[in-house]
């Protein structure tokens, strides 16, 4: 049993992180690393390579790949296995946001959408999971969001997708747990990310932080923690959750 004083200890763990080189998927790399972990970023970014390097030059590992091609996605997970020897955490956090009203919300934006921000969740927890089910554990962080929980204006198509990302958590939590593999969603308020900063600036950005009790949006690090806990053996009993971070907004 964990005591308290490394009871989130990542030591002797490899996570694999999806959308690793940028935003809140950065912010998480660097939370394990400083816990212990060896982490594998995953992104379409040719730079996520010389990202790894800057983080660690023995402990992570870039690879580019795109999470919305299967063929792609598996070849890089066999690799990340290969380089590090296992496989402990994914986190699944690669996502785009389309802004449109609903009547004017274009179909390949909708498509986009549910491909990077459903579909790629899918597609990452099915290849990694084969391993997890294998091995006799594992764990699944999901970056979901209070979109997938209340509504947002402009945001259909980033609503539904994180609500689907909610319920895919749910089912491989119940699917799973049986073999000691445990899924879990984080639901982040607006971050500061160059894709929070992108929907939320100006006036609306203002005004949404009236919204929320904390009266502020989220850093990166306040989601990356979050993260860390979730991987850890501290939550070692916590599966199918979805974590909400968001200042309280939802309460209301």
């Amino acid at each position: 049993m964990s005591t308290e004083k490394n009871a989130f200890s990542l030591q002797g763990k490899v996570a694999l992180i999806t959308g690793g080189a940028a935003g809140i998927g950065l912010a998480i790399a660097e939370r394990y690393l400083q816990n212990g972990a060896q982490v594998v970023l995953l992104d379409r970014t040719p730079q996520v390579v010389e990202i790894a390097q800057q983080l660690d030059t023995t402990s992570a590992l870039g690879i580019v790949t795109d999470v919305t091609d299967k063929a792609a996605l598996t070849q890089a997970v066999a690799q990340a296995k290969a380089h590090f020897g296992r496989l402990d955490v994914l986190v699944n956090s690669a996502g785009i946001v389309a802004l449109h009203p609903a009547e004017e919300l274009p179909e390949e934006a909708w498509d986009r959408t549910m491909a990077v921000n459903l579909k790629g969740v899918f597609l990452a927890s099915q290849v990694v999971g084969h391993y997890f089910l294998r091995q006799g554990g594992g764990s699944i962080i999901n970056l979901a969001s209070q979109a997938g929980v209340v509504a947002l204006p402009n945001h259909l198509a980033y609503c539904a997708s994180k609500a689907g990302v909610i319920g895919l958590t749910q089912v491989l939590a119940l699917e799973w747990g049986p073999h000691n593999v445990r899924v879990n969603a984080i639901s982040p308020t607006v971050v500061l990310t160059e894709l929070g900063r992108k929907a939320w600036s100006g006036d609306v950005a203002e005004q949404m932080k009236q919204k929320i009790p904390l009266r502020r949006f989220a850093e990166p690090q306040d989601i990356a923690a979050s993260a860390l806990f979730l991987a850890s053996d501290a939550a070692n009993m916590i599966t199918g959750a979805n974590l909400v971070v968001d200042g309280g907004y939802t309460i209301q």
